[in-house]
């Protein structure tokens, strides 16, 4: 019987694949004939599967699926022996209905595919979140301040400046003023936001609902015929057997094999109908919204992660702290270098003639560190003769001072070489390798400057007071280097006692020049600005020989040179009178005014080639003792930051006299008006020695510009204090005046090495000015003035 039955079996085969090689014409023809040749097996066959004489009667058809050549054939055969075997042949007839426990190993592998998905977006839609919640209002403030915004042009206009280059906004400066770290990292953020919002939404799309109907390609609602039509239409397109890419496969198994299984299966589909999903009714999700690799810990990916943990979490803080720690260590706050300020602080003394300060200067650690190459001796040498008469030399001893020069220390020679040939002009005929140590070395003075003014004013024992004298000779160097003037140009001369140094500090001016108006009657700066424009215009082009346009230059400059005025009050708060030992409050106000209106603008230095504010010192100071009791530094710049600290310091003021919220909101507004305009308000404690009568002056001295520096003499009246406690009469001591402070004129007198520096010398027009102080930004300097912010010791 099993002969009989595999005999059979080899001549359906043959015959099988005897058909399926035939012409369509042939196939055709021979279907008839097929019956008697099988007159045991065919028939059978045709009765109970009508598939088999479907696949005899079409088998040309199977040919023009895309498969090899042997490939219809073969599926046939083993089709129609899967027939006899009671089986439906795959891909064409509907699968047999599975139960749902089958089915649930793919619905899990689709189940977890979703799942990982789903975190990955939910990460990404994090990350934007936090990204986008700082970022969108913070991008609308910049823009909205950037829209309103006012474009001042706050730095001079003349010809000079303007050839110079210094404040040229070429495509390159445009670009570096744009590119600032804010606003590279606002760009960088918004890049990234694009970016995640294109993945997400490339996510989403790959992501899509299961829709079965869809996938099918059928309405909701279809019947179960279509469902079958439609499953066989896709699996002649998709099966495994009629395609071979691995991507039809993939879909026809996630896809089409589980929609028709949803829809098939009664109880799938009711669900999905009434539920949306094929499992019934799905409880409430969660997501986590970390990516899939920290989810998937194993093996490598866990050592990765441990690594990645580890660095960022403690090795990157970590490198920022050392880094941090090594660098805070050498420098200061200002970004200059403690050995620096050990340095000025060693050297610096109170007898300190303002024609040495260049000798401490020069001793920055910054400036040491500076290579002295032996190509630079030769350039040096024609600079040594070029400068020579700056350098403070016994003409008499020429050849022993310099010997005595030269046996410096290397770095010492070099800088101040280099600074005088910034003083005399002379910088152009310098080497290319000098050049680069010259800029840098302008680039470091206004810092270095700004912290040895700290050290002069700085308060020490046992008085607690810092001094005068050293003081006033770092401002003078200061507006030297500035504006690129000789410090032997302050020598008076001529009867004039500030020298031609504010001259020259005008474009077009020289030497020459000043000495042709000086024949006119014109030997004080002052005397120049306060003539009028007609007048002045006469001199310069008539006398000093200028052109239209260089007059021009000099009128714009002269409206950019500021005039200072101070009022100041000293008294004890609470207090009558001021007696011995006690605390006793400065309040001052400092206006400013220019000619062309401006408040806050860039001095005119087109020979200093970088970005320089103009800053101010106020500094109450006894003149006799060379002791200065109060210093502040006032800017003119910020108007928001002294417009806060002038309120702040009003309200305050007011509170504690016990002023009731009408005059308080009133006295905020004036001072609010009055910084608007351009005052500002500084406040400072300091106290008083012993019992006397002492002349004071406060100096406000602007570190930029030559020739607008103020001084008022001011007499402070201290009343002895009684043994009881209580506090003396004003009868009993003397006239004292109101608030202990009577301002008055005095002249002094005081002998440099060198020369003599503007703030001492005898001045009987000097101006003698009252004004009340406002800045925001002051470093209060006394017995009770708060630590420097360089961390100077």
């Amino acid at each position: 019987m099993v002969e009989f039955r595999e005999e059979k079996l080899r001549d359906r085969r043959n015959r099988v694949l005897r058909l399926a090689r035939k012409t369509p014409n042939q196939s055709q023809n021979s279907t008839s004939e097929s019956v008697p040749l099988l007159p045991n097996l065919t028939v059978p066959l045709l009765n109970k599967n009508p598939t088999f004489f479907f696949l005899v009667q079409h088998s040309h058809s199977l040919k023009r699926i895309k498969t090899p050549p042997k490939c219809p054939a073969r599926t046939a055969f083993d089709r129609a022996e899967q027939s006899v075997a009671g089986s439906t042949p795959s891909g064409l007839l509907p699968p047999k209905k599975e139960g749902r426990l089958k089915a649930t190993p793919r619905k899990k592998q689709y189940g977890s595919m979703a799942a990982s998905e789903e975190n990955n977006s939910l990460f990404l839609i994090f990350i934007l979140t936090m990204i986008a919640l700082p970022l969108m209002p913070y991008t609308i403030l910049r823009l909205c301040r950037a829209a309103t915004k006012k474009t001042k042009t706050i730095h001079c206009q003349c010809s000079v400046c303007s050839h110079s280059g210094k404040h040229r906004k070429s495509i390159y400066k445009r670009i570096s003023n744009f590119s600032t770290c804010g606003n590279l990292t606002i760009l960088l953020l918004w890049v990234v936001m694009v970016i995640l919002v294109y993945y997400i939404k490339h996510i989403s799309r790959e992501s899509q609902p299961f829709e079965p109907f869809s996938i099918l390609g059928l309405e909701p609602g279809a019947s179960e015929s279509d469902i079958k039509k439609a499953y066989r239409r896709l699996s002649i397109l998709y099966h495994p057997d009629k395609n071979p890419d691995p991507e039809a496969h993939k879909y026809f198994v996630e896809f089409i094999s589980k929609a028709y299984q949803a829809l098939t299966d009664p109880i799938s589909r009711e669900n999905y109908e009434k539920y949306g999903h094929p499992d019934g009714r799905q409880g409430f999700q969660m997501g986590i919204a970390l990516p899939q690799f920290l989810l998937n810990i194993d093996g490598a990916s866990g050592g990765i992660l441990l690594l990645g943990i580890v660095g960022v979490c403690i090795l990157l803080p970590l490198m920022i702290t050392v880094i941090y720690l090594s660098r805070s260590s050498k420098y200061t706050g200002n970004y200059v270098m403690h050995q620096t300020l050990s340095t000025y602080y060693y050297f610096m003394k109170p007898s300190l003639a303002p024609s040495k300060v260049m000798d401490v200067f020069i001793k920055a650690a910054e400036y040491m560190e500076m290579p002295v190459r032996r190509s630079d001796d030769e350039p040096l040498q024609k600079l040594f003769v070029a400068v020579r008469s700056e350098l403070n030399l016994d003409l008499k001893n020429i050849r022993t001072e310099q010997a005595k020069f030269w046996k410096q220390h290397p770095s010492l020679v070099k800088m101040e070489l280099l600074i005088q040939a910034h003083l005399t002009r002379e910088s152009a005929a310098l080497s290319s390798a000098l050049q680069k140590d010259f800029k840098r070395m302008l680039e470091l003075a206004p810092r270095l400057l700004e912290e040895l003014m700290k050290i002069a004013v700085l308060p020490r024992s046992p008085k607690g007071y810092g001094w005068l004298r050293p003081a006033i000779g770092v401002v003078e160097l200061s507006q030297s280097i500035i504006q690129a003037v000789p410090l032997g140009a302050r020598k008076a001369a001529g009867g004039n006692s500030e020298g031609i140094a504010p001259f020259l500090q005008l474009p077009h001016f020289s030497e020459g020049i000043v000495k042709k108006i000086a024949r006119k009657k014109v030997r004080m700066f002052q005397e120049l600005q306060n003539m009028t424009v007609h007048d002045r215009f006469e001199l310069l082009t008539q006398t000093a020989g200028l052109s239209a346009a260089e007059v021009h230059d000099v009128e714009l400059v002269l409206e950019m040179i500021p005039s200072i005025t101070v009022e100041i009050t000293c008294e004890t708060e609470g207090e009558e009178g001021i007696q011995e030992g006690d605390l006793v409050t400065m309040y001052a106000w400092v206006t400013l005014r220019r000619g062309n209106g401006l408040v806050g603008a860039l001095p005119h230095s087109p020979l200093f080639p970088f970005h320089k504010e103009e800053n101010f010192w106020l500094l109450l100071a006894d003149t006799a003792s060379n002791d200065v009791w109060l210093s502040q530094k006032v800017s003119f710049m910020d108007e928001d930051t002294a417009i806060a600290a002038a309120s702040k310091a009003i309200q305050e003021i007011k509170e504690a006299l016990g002023a009731n919220a009408k005059e308080v909101s009133y006295a905020v507004k004036e001072a609010i008006e009055k910084v608007k305009s351009g005052s500002r308000l500084v406040m400072g404690k300091f106290q008083v020695p012993e019992e006397g009568s002492y002349n004071l002056s406060s100096y406000c001295l602007c570190d930029a510009w030559i020739g607008c520096d103020t001084k008022t003499s001011l007499k402070l009246k201290v009343l002895k204090r009684s043994r009881a406690g209580t506090r003396g009469h004003g009868a009993e001591e003397g006239p004292v005046a109101e608030d202990g402070v009577e301002e008055e004129e005095e002249e002094e007198e005081e002998d440099y090495d060198d020369y003599e520096s503007e703030y001492s010398d005898d001045e009987d027009d000097e101006k003698d000015v009252e004004s009340k102080v406002s800045n925001g930004v002051a470093h209060q300097r006394g017995v009770s003035s708060s630590e420097e912010d360089s961390g100077t010791d």
